[in-house]
């Protein structure tokens, strides 16, 4: 008897541990606006899974999966899009988690939608050519009322079925309007978009998402579209970096948190080019291209005051980019599985203010920017 009595109790009291430490998880976790939904600070993107520049192995891909969840605190979320890879990163999820034996409930799926798989008929997809590596399927755009739902579908049946997104958003409305001829294209193409929402959001009304969203490299899109009906959650790529603030940015997230309105922040870096690489907002730049001239004369000043006091670049980028209090997480790409860790530590390090200052003084980010 005494035996069984404290057998109960070590159950008991395991289900009281248990019980602190999901507690704990949740208060590192952040709500996404009005959403209901709680995310990590940091969102994975999962491009790599869908071979983007280079195929990783299976082995290589499962270890990036396996670290989401060693790394994490409580839930993961992860943001795909059935463009990554022609749904290759889509199917490599579904089955990957299933190998990894993830419970649905401990993983939040973003689908961004707008492109259908379809058969390969050319030596490589017809999409993005150059961008992806030894995919076996093509892709092609689908924005409209119906074409969304088929992209919904589609994007369902390739994660397997045991595992669904709860947040969708249309993939790239900014590049689909830039695509236009002229105006009357581009109104065409602005009511398709809208039309592609129409029925995203039926699908939330019918219980089969939480949050509709949408992310764009250029906000003013963000900014347009929104004035149309309102997001669940906006998504900013490239747009509020340590490099790229303006006041009006802003501006605009302090109204869309005041709306209730979750902000993810991601391509933080700006394609790679702030912590040394050859691309800048996804075009290659040239020192020597007058054009491009003020962009190295700022990585200069930018990496000297880093090495002055001791701080990653990649580091400072990481940092500043969850530094308004009104973003509630970013959304990074790392291929490395190491990086996740460090990424974790970086933003539960306090960086010195002396640093920022510096960053001021020598206005590398805004005099004006009110956060740091």
């Amino acid at each position: 008897m005494e035996r069984n009595y404290d057998l109960d109790h070590s159950i008991e009291y395991n289900s009281i541990d248990d019980s602190i430490k999901e507690d704990t998880q949740m208060s590192r976790m952040r709500s996404l606006g009005n959403t209901g939904l709680f995310c990590p600070q940091i969102i994975y993107g999962t491009s790599y899974l869908g071979n983007l520049y280079r195929e990783l192995s299976e082995v290589e891909k499962l270890s990036l999966m396996q670290e989401w969840f060693n790394v994490a605190d409580g839930k993961v979320m992860i943001d795909s899009a059935g463009k990554y890879g022609a749904g290759l990163a889509l199917e490599v999820i579904g089955q990957g988690l299933e190998k990894l034996c993830i419970d649905p409930s401990q993983v939040t799926i973003s689908n961004k939608l707008g492109w259908y798989r379809v058969p390969l008929s050319s030596p490589e997809p017809t999409f993005e050519p150059g961008a992806w590596a030894n995919l076996k399927y093509d892709a092609v755009q689908k924005i409209s009322y119906n074409g969304i739902l088929e992209c919904w579908q589609q994007g369902c049946e390739l994660l397997g079925g045991k595992y669904k997104p709860e947040i969708v958003s249309v993939h790239d409305p900014d590049e689909y309007l830039m695509a236009a001829t002229d105006d009357k294209d581009r109104q065409k193409r602005m009511d398709e978009i809208l039309g592609a929402y129409k029925a995203l959001f039926k699908l939330k009304e019918k219980g089969e998402v939480k949050a509709v969203g949408i992310g764009s490299k250029d906000w003013l899109i963000i900014k347009e579209l929104y004035e149309k009906m309102k997001f669940d959650w906006v998504m900013f790529a490239n747009k509020f970096t340590v490099y790229h603030h303006p006041k009006a940015i802003v501006d605009f997230i302090v109204q869309l948190e005041k709306d209730g309105v979750g902000i993810i922040n991601s391509a933080i870096f700006n394609a790679g080019f702030l912590t040394g690489g050859k691309y800048f907002d996804y075009r290659v730049v040239d020192s020597e291209n007058p054009a491009d001239r003020h962009l190295f004369a700022w990585r200069e000043k930018f990496f000297a005051v880093c090495k002055k006091h001791n701080v990653s670049p990649g580091d400072a980028c990481l940092k500043f980019a969850l530094s308004a209090p009104q973003i509630t997480a970013i959304a990074i790409n790392p291929s490395k599985p190491h990086r996740m860790a460090h990424n974790k530590t970086v933003l539960n390090q306090e960086f010195p203010e002396a640093f920022w200052a510096n960053l001021k003084s020598e206005k590398i980010i805004e005099v004006e920017y009110p956060y740091l």
